[in-house]
């Protein structure tokens, strides 16, 4: 079982640590993933995501790979941009999902801790012919996030960057607390807020004073438990869950990410897809009758069984048993009833909007 740097002081903090992708991570503190999640919605919370890969990648050609291994129109974005993207294979279906950010210089990519392994082979294999140095940075990389409404005016008052000024999916080379970081105005949680990167030495400096700086402010330290109901109600994916090596982003409401201008890996399959309209489609529900619907849950319409749930729990925020699941493309219209089967016993929900929380990112 691997552990961050910050292991000690979670326990230390009461924190509850649980195995997450090989990770001893925390899933909540005392405060409990209720207040947790309350706090990022209406104040700020303070994420420990070191498990997550980061890669870089320079060279002459960085762009050129970029544009074939992923969906994104990388060549349309500016230094310090940042974006949401996808590794595909061949057959259309998702490697990971992951985020960039274009530096001067250098090309920053961040993946899923489960998968960190297995986008570093895939992007490896895909390097003959590109004048490219790719370097898993994970291990001398430390990632914080400080999510929610109060994050600027609690990270302002630890840097010189005019933070005001940044518009989400941007990024800023900068100082905190005077340690050299590179600030993301990104994030997994449907609020305003950064992602942090900074030298692994500095990780337990930077979490105590960001803690300290939001104390007066509602500031939280967040487990895992609140990082999922966050994401869930933002209708953010989470790979194994959403997203996986047998979804393509067609199905999973991703086409918005594809700019289908250039050629990628997998851009065949997925025209296909496009063309001939995706089999099944990731759906919102609410619950109509009360019930729990989890993970693997059965999704069935007049008694016969057509999907399954993906992710599922009460909303936090909206006070409803929610969940998301794949059912065949004519029964995702919403308003259409189906049957969620919780322990084999069929309970009534409703096809409804998402996301379930619009998210508030800063424009």
């Amino acid at each position: 079982m691997q552990r961050t740097r910050l292991y000690a002081t979670h326990v230390a903090m009461g924190a509850r640590m649980v195995d997450f992708a090989g990770w001893e991570l925390p899933v909540q503190y005392p405060s409990g993933p209720t207040a947790e999640h309350h706090a990022v919605r209406n104040a700020a919370g303070l994420f420990d995501i070191d498990h997550m890969g980061q890669f870089e990648l320079r060279g002459p050609d960085a762009e050129a790979f970029l544009q074939l291994v992923q969906v994104y129109d990388v060549a349309a974005m500016q230094p310090y941009d940042a974006h949401y993207s996808l590794l595909t294979y061949a057959d259309g279906t998702i490697v990971d999902d992951i985020f960039l950010y274009r530096l001067p210089e250098r090309w920053l990519v961040v993946v899923n801790a489960a998968n960190r392994a297995k986008d570093l082979a895939w992007l490896q294999a895909h390097l003959n012919g590109f004048q490219v140095t790719l370097d898993d940075i994970s291990d001398t990389t430390y990632m914080l996030a400080l999510q929610g409404p109060k994050a600027e005016a609690i990270l302002q008052r630890l840097t010189p960057a005019d933070l005001a000024s940044m518009p989400a999916r941007t990024a800023r080379e900068t100082t905190l607390d005077g340690v050299p970081v590179l600030l993301g105005r990104t994030g997994y949680t449907g609020e305003d807020g950064f992602e942090i990167y900074a030298p692994d030495a500095q990780a337990e400096h930077l979490w105590q004073r960001i803690l300290e700086a939001g104390a007066d402010d509602g500031l939280l330290a967040c487990g895992l438990a609140a990082r999922d109901s966050l994401r869930f109600e933002a209708c953010l994916p989470l790979y194994g869950h959403e997203i996986d090596a047998a979804t393509n982003p067609l199905e999973a409401r991703l086409g918005w990410v594809i700019d289908w201008g250039h050629d990628f890996i997998g851009r065949e399959a997925l025209l296909k897809v496009r063309l001939e309209e995706p089999q099944r489609l990731l759906i919102g529900f609410e619950m109509l009758d009360r019930a729990v619907p989890r993970q693997g849950y059965p999704i069935a319409v007049d008694g016969e069984v057509v999907g399954h749930v993906t992710t599922g729990m009460k909303s936090p925020t909206l006070d409803k048993f929610l969940g998301l699941g794949y059912v065949p493309r004519q029964h995702s219209k919403l308003g259409t009833e189906l049957e969620i089967l919780v322990r084999g016993t069929p309970r009534r929900a409703r096809v409804v909007r998402r996301p379930f929380y619009k998210p508030r990112y800063k424009g």
